[in-house]
């Protein structure tokens, strides 16, 4: 039992470094001799888009994103904006209506049946040949959905996936770097995101700006599941590539407290587990080669983390009965624990010292992983979403 303790204890470390730190230093290496691949962009022409908008309640933010979205550099006719409104029971429908003479189209569903049904929706009335998502919330740089749509001049892309910007407000992009764990992390993605598209494809889409080949879109996609992580699988599916857009940058502002954020990823992780079981034959390396290596060490590995994470604690409290070092172990957990909590529960309307706020973030994130790995394991389902209000 000396052996077995420690090795549970460090399971969940051991798995954490292969996939935040092995990972990308194995995608660098392979990177660096592979090179990339050249696009072929030869007599590219500005193909028709529909621009889809799923919303539930955000008659705070639609006209401004709606305001945006008509600035930014695309060309007019070869242009849909549609707004999916998933049963709005505020002004947002009123709202959007007010832009129909400005060319963008609303479809209502009579009742809320979540973001990945919106979507399915919005298929029936695409009229373009890429489509591209975006979320109600976040703001699109003006000369960002070019870029995207560029991507589309190989025809080896099927997905193109835009480059998240988190920041303290979208009227604001000086706030980019914001010092929050937050920010740090999703800068931290859009760079294997990145190294990724080099070496293959990304294994997910950006959720808030990404864009896909109407013949690859599914109408029928399973509502409890998650689309933009999916639209990189569909692309592998049938024999595309899905990269990520350094240029088509998107702001998406940070979420008001570490408790929507709390709850946002446990969302989104118990719905990525539940897409990932869905497509699990991707994992098979014989028949995907690298795609199946990269997905299992970005998504799979970096879930395992956390159903490591109970068992590990069991078998601290049993190795700190024999031994003072695991011992003093056990105690640094539970003031990192203690302080963590603290971060947790700190009013979002004054700003925490870093460490608590650090602490707070990663408590959050350990607990909301364990939590979805649970939701998960009851077979719950997912499917109405509801909106982070950031």
């Amino acid at each position: 039992m000396s052996a077995v303790l420690p090795t549970l204890i460090l399971l969940p470390l051991g798995i954490g470094v292969y996939a935040y730190i092995g990972y990308p230093l194995l995608l660098k290496i392979v990177a660096s001799v592979r090179g990339g691949e050249e696009a072929r962009t030869e007599g590219f022409e500005w193909p028709s888009i529909t621009i889809t908008v799923p919303c539930y309640n955000e008659e705070r933010s639609i006209a401004a994103t709606l305001d945006a979205l008509l600035a930014v550099d695309y060309p007019a006719d070869r242009r849909q904006i549609v707004v999916i409104s998933d049963a709005s029971s505020d002004g947002t429908d009123a709202i959007v209506r007010s832009f129909t003479d400005r060319g963008v189209e609303i479809l209502r569903l009579d009742s809320r049946r979540g973001k990945s049904a919106a979507e399915n929706a919005a298929g029936g009335v695409a009229r373009g040949e890429i489509i591209v998502n975006t979320d109600a919330t976040i703001r699109i740089l003006p000369d960002a959905l070019k870029a995207l749509i560029r991507a589309f001049a190989d025809p080896k892309v099927g997905v193109a996936s835009g480059r998240d910007l988190s920041v303290a407000s979208v009227s604001r992009q000086a706030a980019a770097t914001a010092a929050t764990g937050e920010s740090g992390y999703v800068g931290y993605e859009m760079n294997i995101r990145a190294l990724e598209t080099r070496v293959r494809s990304i294994v997910g889409a950006s959720g808030c700006f990404y864009g896909i080949r109407a013949s690859l879109y599914d109408s029928k996609f399973p509502e409890n599941l998650s689309r933009d992580f999916a639209s990189a699988l569909l692309a592998e599916e049938n024999g595309y590539r899905a990269v990520s857009v350094n240029d088509a940058v998107c702001l998406v502002p940070q979420t008001k407290s570490l408790q929507s954020e709390y709850r946002r990823k446990i969302r989104t992780m118990a719905r990525g587990l539940q897409t990932l079981w869905f497509k699990r034959h991707l994992l098979n390396p014989f028949t995907h080669g690298s795609f199946a290596w990269m997905l299992f060490s970005h998504k799979l590995c970096r879930w395992l983390v956390y159903p490591a994470l109970p068992i590990a604690a069991v078998a601290l409290v049993l190795a700190s009965i024999h031994s003072r070092v695991w011992l003093l172990v056990l105690a640094a957990s539970v003031i990192g624990g203690l302080i963590g909590i603290a971060g947790m529960r700190w009013p979002a309307s004054r700003t925490a010292p870093r460490l608590i706020r650090i602490a707070g973030f990663a408590l959050a994130s350990n607990l909301a992983g364990i939590l979805a790995w649970m939701q998960v394991a009851r077979n719950r389902r997912l499917a109405v979403w509801e909106p982070t209000r950031r």
